[in-house]
């Protein structure tokens, strides 16, 4: 016997894949506002062939909305294995849900992936989900060392893409903080003046976290096209 209740799942499953986007839209938030396991994979599905961003925002939302014990492991599958849409929104859902035993799926290869949604989603999941609490086998500094280690990756894409890769790569090193500043001063010194000018800007917003972006990535480019030396602020470590 199927139940009213059926009924409207079944709806709102077939509205995810209706041609209007904005009856997938609302079937993305009904789904979310009302989550059932049987819902996960469809969802997860729906997010490596879905052609609208803001669509795919809200099965993201809808996903967050659903236990991580059913989501990640789905998640987890479409990052090692997916198509590129799949692995750029499931590191996005994973960004968004948090869950930090996730961490391990992060790997070098994704960090730095030919397709420049895949490495802007995982530069953006790496830093959410990197330890701020240690390794957990008793060595001290292991946070610190996993996020020294992440910071050596994400220098090497420094200068790569354009406006909106470049500012996605910067977040995601200004927001691990000063321990990406060696790694930062090392990139500065590079021959090639695109990952000098990129270094250079992100080491300012690092330093001044009001200077917009955008104006440091065109003042470090003007210093660098005039010759200058890279900058050096001695009492960040």
């Amino acid at each position: 016997m199927i139940t009213g209740q059926d009924t409207e799942t079944l709806r709102a499953l077939r509205g995810l894949a209706d041609r209007d986007a904005s009856v997938r839209l609302r079937a993305a938030m009904a789904v979310g506002s009302s989550p059932d396991p049987g819902f996960v994979g469809t969802l997860v599905e729906r997010c490596a062939v879905e052609p609208e961003f803001y669509v795919r925002d809200m099965l993201t939302w809808a996903l967050t909305r659903h236990p991580a014990a059913l989501t990640l492991p789905a998640l987890l599958r479409e990052v090692r294995s997916g198509p590129a849409q799949a692995r750029s929104q499931a590191l996005h859902t994973l960004s968004k849900i948090g869950d930090r035993s996730a961490w391990p799926v992060i790997t070098r290869e994704l960090l730095t992936d030919a397709d420049d949604e895949v490495a802007r989603s995982a530069w953006r999941a790496a830093v959410v989900l990197v330890s701020d609490d240690g390794t957990g086998d008793g060595t001290d500094g292991g946070a610190e060392n996993e996020k020294v280690a992440l910071a050596a990756v994400l220098v090497t894409q420094l200068g790569r893409g354009g406006r909106e890769t470049q500012l996605s790569l910067g977040r995601a090193l200004v927001d691990l903080g000063d321990v990406a500043m060696p790694a930062l001063r090392t990139a500065a010194t590079a021959s090639d003046p695109d990952v000098r000018a990129h270094a250079l800007a992100t080491q300012q917003v690092l330093r001044d976290p009001d200077t917009g972006f955008g104006f440091a990535i065109e003042e470090a480019k003007r210093v660098v096209a005039l010759g200058g030396a890279p900058v050096v602020d001695d009492e960040v470590c």
